[in-house]
């Protein structure tokens, strides 16, 4: 029966791509016969998928087109990538998408199994969401991500492995309070209760994660909220590199595209001139003239001076880029001349 059932989930997962699917190709995908393909495309009809089929020697199947269907079949980790992504999209979303954002991440959570919707409801209500970052992206384990969120909001005492900024390795036994999706990044802010005090910890720095089954009364956290505590923690580190630039547009255009990860700000005298102030700190500068080139306008680099000097090396770069293009060949510089 478990054979059965994996089967059945696999054939819709395949159903699911909304392409023509021949019997005998969908019957080999799975290893089947296409007599127990034809049953198995019979008992997800029973549960309401629209499967079509055609007959004949080319015959096949495939779902069909425009069908409301039920719930899709997901496992623990698109769970957790979508709530995220539904959730960032509706704290951080493009125009007129944030409402749209907010009714599907309901949807979503309402058709989920009851042990799924369990984690992606405690993930939702211990995040606390943040505009600001910089610096390079890091990937997080999405199992760690949700064993994290669950003891936040079961206000149970954690045990994980930690690697610092150093590289430097330790154990750690707190007591979680909040997650904070902050840039590019994730933390969790929680009590230490081995050097009796509050940390951020990065999440992609943090590995096997493990209730201890120990309960806590929630501590009183020395800030307004998580996401003021994680910033504040950041601005007292030290960084190699603060960027200021003048952007030859209005703040709200500004905000619009980098608003996350900086700090627009305008004075009456740039802003007659249509432009404003752009602040960033960050240990990476080809991410900050990204950054400044994502505004769509004219820009000039107050400091520091070695973004000066990477911005002549990136637009000599494109403007060799672009001579090229136009000669029509096609080759790198040094390459030669192409094959006849």
């Amino acid at each position: 029966m478990a054979n059965t059932s994996s089967r059945t989930l696999r054939l819709l997962s395949l159903l699911q791509t909304h392409r023509y699917w021949p019997g005998t190709e969908l019957a080999g995908r799975l290893g089947v016969s296409t007599r127990t393909l034809r049953r198995d495309v019979e008992r997800l009809r029973e549960l309401g998928y629209p499967v079509e089929a055609q007959r004949g020697v080319d015959g096949g199947y495939q779902l069909a087109a425009g069908a409301a269907l039920p719930p899709l079949v997901i496992d623990d980790e698109e769970a957790v990538a979508l709530v995220v992504g539904l959730q960032t999209a509706a704290q951080h979303a493009v125009d007129g998408m944030a409402e749209s954002s907010v009714r599907a991440l309901a949807k979503v959570v309402r058709v989920m199994p009851a042990r799924l919707r369990r984690r992606v409801e405690a993930l939702r209500a211990v995040t606390v969401p943040a505009v600001w970052g910089g610096g390079e992206s890091a990937g997080v384990d999405p199992a760690a991500l949700t064993a994290v969120a669950m003891a936040c909001r079961d206000e149970e005492r954690l045990r994980f492995a930690y690697r610092a900024a150093d590289g430097a390795r330790s154990a750690r036994h707190a007591e979680p309070h909040r997650l904070v999706p902050l840039g590019r990044r994730w933390y969790l802010v929680a009590y230490d209760l081995d050097r009796a005090g509050w940390r951020s910890f990065r999440l992609d720095r943090l590995s096997a994660p493990e209730g201890t089954g120990d309960r806590f009364r929630p501590r009183e956290l020395p800030a307004a909220d998580a996401a003021a505590f994680v910033r504040a923690g950041l601005e007292n580190l030290p960084r190699p590199h603060r960027v200021e630039a003048l952007v030859d547009a209005p703040p709200d255009t500004v905000r619009r595209h980098i608003g996350r990860w900086a700090r627009v700000e305008e004075s009456a005298a740039e802003s007659a001139e249509g432009r404003c102030r752009v602040h960033m700190t960050t240990d990476d500068l080809d991410w900050a003239m990204a950054a400044l080139g994502m505004t769509g306008a004219e820009f000039q680099v107050v400091g520091p001076p070695e973004l000066v000097d990477l911005v002549r090396e990136w637009g000599g770069r494109f403007s060799r880029a672009g001579r090229a293009g136009r000669a029509g060949t096609g080759s790198p510089p040094g390459s030669g001349s192409p094959p006849a």
